[in-house]
């Protein structure tokens, strides 16, 4: 139910965007829709089983159906096992999905998003299609891209610097830098001019072309506003080892999701267990309270993961603390609702 409700509002907002795309129905629900529905499921998903938990746990205490299972001799924690069984299953089923399934179904609806309806995006994408990088090879080489063309996978300028003993040892220049495609990742640098710097002096060489390879592909230095929703968490570790390397900025970001993944599915097994802690207990209230305190906590769990977020991006949380923190929070509440619930 919670996702119409979201469907209907996201199509009734990109309604214009898609009559101006000149796209049918067909094409929107293929190359949108496939890739939205999984995101939406993906980042509610242990709200999802929260308020579900609280829903039908709440319903068997107000029909008087836990107080004999607890009467006959089962003990609470037997009762809380099949919560637990049935949240560890969805908790790795959504694991399994945000390592793989997921980050490649976000890849339609993100670049849909990037070329047809955010106006912003597609400006800065526009604005970057030139543009200069710097950045950091090894822990000994910087290298520097001037005016490269992302579409053509080519800069009219390139150069690398390599340093030893904070001294420079190695100068290559270009004027020309292109992504090769006969040859499996490497760059063709033409007009290239190495300088090698020696105690005796500088030695300099002209070569006419080259062909070399580096740590980064095109798509390592494409402006993208979405590449850590389009990587597998395999691609992602990959891709943050690189940024650190190069000495990037916004690697926080980056560690924040891939640290997320884990940490959103561990949530499903606190949730669940949550729930039921909250829902087992009769209440002349009925359904209808319980219902509200799960809301709210699934709130406070939304701003928790929020601020926890924007926190590790400005460098003031380590990011696995930041993936965590919400977790290790309701740990301690899950740990005093067990303790105050009615055996």
């Amino acid at each position: 139910m919670m996702l119409l409700i979201v469907l209907v509002i996201d199509y009734s907002e990109k309604t214009d965007d898609f009559v101006k795309a000149h796209k049918n129905f067909k094409e929107i629900i293929t190359e949108y829709y496939f890739g939205f529905i999984p995101h939406i499921i993906s980042l509610l998903f242990h709200l999802f089983v929260f308020i579900a938990v609280i829903f039908f746990t709440s319903k068997m205490a107000a029909q008087t159906e836990i107080i004999p299972i607890i009467a006959s001799g089962v003990s609470y924690n037997r009762f809380l096992r099949p919560y637990f069984v049935g949240g560890g299953i969805l908790a790795l089923l959504l694991w399994w999905a945000s390592s793989g399934f997921i980050p490649r179904s976000n890849k339609k609806q993100t670049d849909f998003k990037a070329r047809f309806v955010d106006p912003n995006l597609r400006a800065r994408s526009e604005a970057t299609n030139y543009y200069s990088k710097y950045l950091k090879i090894d822990s000994n080489t910087y290298a520097g891209i001037k005016n490269y063309d992302t579409g053509a996978k080519s800069a009219n300028q390139f150069f690398y610097h390599t340093v030893k003993n904070n001294r420079l040892v190695k100068n290559l220049r270009s004027n020309g830098f292109k992504w090769d495609t006969t040859i499996k990742n490497t760059w063709r640098l033409d007009n290239v001019v190495e300088r090698t710097i020696k105690k005796s002096g500088e030695i300099d060489t002209f070569i006419a072309f080259k062909n070399k390879a580096f740590n980064f592909k095109p798509d390592d230095i494409k402006y993208d506003e979405y590449v850590k929703d389009k990587l597998t968490t395999k691609e992602l570790k990959r891709f943050i080892a690189l940024e650190k390397n190069r000495g990037a900025p916004g690697v926080e970001k980056l560690e924040v999701e891939l640290h997320r993944r884990n940490a959103t599915s561990f949530a499903v097994l606190i949730l669940t267990l949550i729930g039921a802690l909250i829902a087992s207990r009769k209440n002349r209230g009925g359904m209808g309270i319980q219902l509200a305190f799960g809301v709210i906590l699934a709130f406070v769990y939304v701003l928790l993961d929020k601020f926890s977020t924007v926190f590790a991006s400005n460098g003031k949380l380590p990011p696995v603390l930041a993936a965590w923190l919400p977790n290790i929070i309701f740990i301690v509440v899950t740990i005093f609702l067990y303790r105050k619930a009615q055996k």
